[in-house]
């Protein structure tokens, strides 16, 4: 059953946050742009619309969704979000080396990208909608825009996923942060779930491609994943916190322009 909070905020920023129950787990959307409640209420009624939207087309465990019927090799609709997640899956995969795959046994499921891509489409449909200040939060996937408050940047704490406790705080106006270790991921050659790390956070500017490579970065495990994570900072975009499961943090470089001093990732 789906509930819901709506508040008004309490900073010095005006706006509005909601709470509900999407994709099994609570789903926050708390906006700071200030504009009137006319406008608030009709942008969040429609940002939960669409994320249940999102839940029941490609959720592969509901038996009526696009995916479950795709999986079972029936007829589908021809939904352009379906395609365009499918495709960037694909883009995924190939881009790490197979290491991130949505398909395993047979079975199509995009959830390593899905909710990111979600979120990522929802914060860029309240910007272009005139609400530009905004911070978006669904478990261990964070996708914050414009300012918390007059000049101010988003303050994020990067929680493991294991127990909760804040590791890390970034900071920015503008950014994806997806954090892989808090459920299953599969090795996509074995089909066996792997447990190697603590967590892999992954930041950048498109929360979707972050969760996937956080993913993938979490299935390699701890060399190869450190590796392939140096190369995706070498390419520009995409920064990583790699946890180990003693604990130990190392981070690629540009991580550390977001959260201050910390362990470097090396080589």
């Amino acid at each position: 059953m789906t509930t819901s909070q709506i508040a008004q905020s309490t900073t010095t920023f005006p706006g509005s946050a909601r709470v509900e129950m999407v994709m099994g787990q609570p789903v926050s959307v708390d906006i700071r742009t200030a504009l009137p409640a006319r406008e608030l209420t009709p942008l969040l009624d429609d940002a939960f619309a669409w994320l249940r939207w999102v839940d029941d087309t490609f959720d592969p465990a509901r038996d009526d969704s696009q995916i479950a019927r795709l999986n079972r090799g029936g007829t589908i609709e021809q939904v352009p979000e379906l395609i365009e997640v499918l495709h960037r899956c694909e883009t995924l995969s190939e881009a790490t080396g197979g290491w991130f795959e949505p398909r395993i046994g047979g079975v199509i499921d995009p959830s390593g990208y899905l909710k990111g891509w979600a979120l990522e489409r929802l914060s860029r449909a309240l910007a272009n909608a005139g609400a530009g200040d905004h911070r978006i939060t669904a478990g261990n996937d964070i996708r914050v825009r414009g300012s918390s408050a007059p000049g101010r940047r988003w303050r994020v704490g990067i929680r493991d996923p294991r127990t909760g406790a804040v590791r890390k705080v970034v900071f920015a106006h503008d950014l994806g942060v997806a954090t892989s270790g808090g459920s299953s991921v599969v090795d996509p050659h074995t089909g066996q779930v792997v447990d190697a790390l603590g967590s892999v956070t992954v930041i950048g500017p498109d929360l979707g491609m972050a969760d996937g490579y956080a993913t993938a970065i979490y299935a390699m495990g701890a060399v190869r994943g450190r590796r392939f994570a140096g190369e995706l900072a070498r390419a520009g975009a995409y920064e990583t916190m790699i946890v180990g499961r003693d604990g130990q943090e190392v981070v690629t470089p540009g991580f550390l322009d977001y959260s201050g001093k910390g362990a470097r990732l090396a080589g």
